[in-house]
């Protein structure tokens, strides 16, 4: 295979849009379908064909890159994609899916005769734009350098952490991974909140932990896109938060270990979506913590 190939994206949302302006960029034919063409319509002007179903997107690809909502969203445009996967096609599962969907979609490539890649992604909106996201990935060494233009046309670096994606290990180290910053997030968004509840300037805690084992960039950084109001457009949505939050939680369940931080989190975040900051950055679960009045 030459070093320019013909990849399908499924799924534009703020990760695979980006994913797939990059994969053109990168001198690769790249056709892409979302669930609502109308938010894919915008890739048309980096070269990039929009097709009207998945089928039309996935014939003849080389490589098939699915950036969906969840794992059974994955299934499900794979299933309509069907008729047209070529065998022997690379498909790069790149959705948060959790543990539980991981041997269904490699199930479905083994059907179909694909060459299954468990490849989650880190990383948001801005790294995502400037071709900087991390690649967790598992699957067969001789697979591998089929991918790799397309890895590193989406990635900084990829990690791989098995030759067999049906195990799943790169998405159980990718919901490692979120439970960090889910958490992390929560806590900037109740820091700002008790903040304001007691009369604190936010900058005075800021001064206080500066370069000290306490600061984070990470903080600092969640906490002025609140203090700015600038959650939008999202770096990674509230929902999508939510959603890996809850895998995360069933990720503990399946293997005995109480997760009681990702279950509030997830808790919080679907009571900010449903006060209507589903589309905003995660970080807007702060205003989880007021009344929707106050909110």
């Amino acid at each position: 295979m030459t070093d320019s190939v013909t990849v399908s994206v499924l799924g534009t949302g703020i990760m695979g849009a980006a994913m797939a302006r990059n994969l053109a960029r990168a001198g690769h034919t790249v056709r892409a379908w979302n669930r609502t063409r109308d938010k894919a319509e915008p890739l048309g002007a980096d070269g990039i064909t929009v097709t009207d179903t998945p089928a039309e997107a996935v014939r003849d690809a080389d490589v098939v890159l699915t950036m969906l909502y969840d794992g059974p969203a994955a299934l499900d445009v794979m299933g309509q994609a069907a008729s047209a996967l070529r065998p022997g096609a690379a498909w790069l599962q790149s959705t948060t899916a959790g543990i539980e969907m991981i041997g269904e979609l490699a199930d479905f490539a083994r059907a179909h005769r694909l060459v299954f890649f468990d490849a989650p992604v880190l990383g948001t909106r801005e790294p995502a734009e400037a071709g900087q996201l991390l690649v967790l990935a598992a699957g067969p060494v001789g697979g591998r350098d089929a991918v790799a233009p397309v890895l590193d046309a989406v990635g900084a670096r990829t990690v791989w952490t098995g030759e067999d994606g049906a195990q799943g290990s790169a998405t159980r180290l990718k919901l490692v991974a979120n439970s960090w910053v889910i958490a992390a997030t929560a806590a900037a968004g109740e820091v700002l909140a008790l903040s304001q509840a007691l009369g604190v300037d936010p900058q005075s805690f800021f001064e206080a932990i500066a370069g000290g084992p306490l600061d984070m960039g990470y903080l600092r950084a969640k906490s002025q896109l609140v203090l700015d109001d600038r959650l939008t457009p999202a770096q990674f949505a509230v929902s999508t938060a939510a959603k890996d939050a809850r895998l995360i939680v069933r990720a503990g369940e399946l293997s005995g270990v109480r997760l009681d931080v990702a279950a509030a989190s997830a808790e919080r975040l679907e009571r900010a979506a449903a006060q209507g900051h589903a589309d905003e950055d995660m970080v807007a679960a702060y205003f989880a913590s007021f009344d929707e009045k106050e909110a």
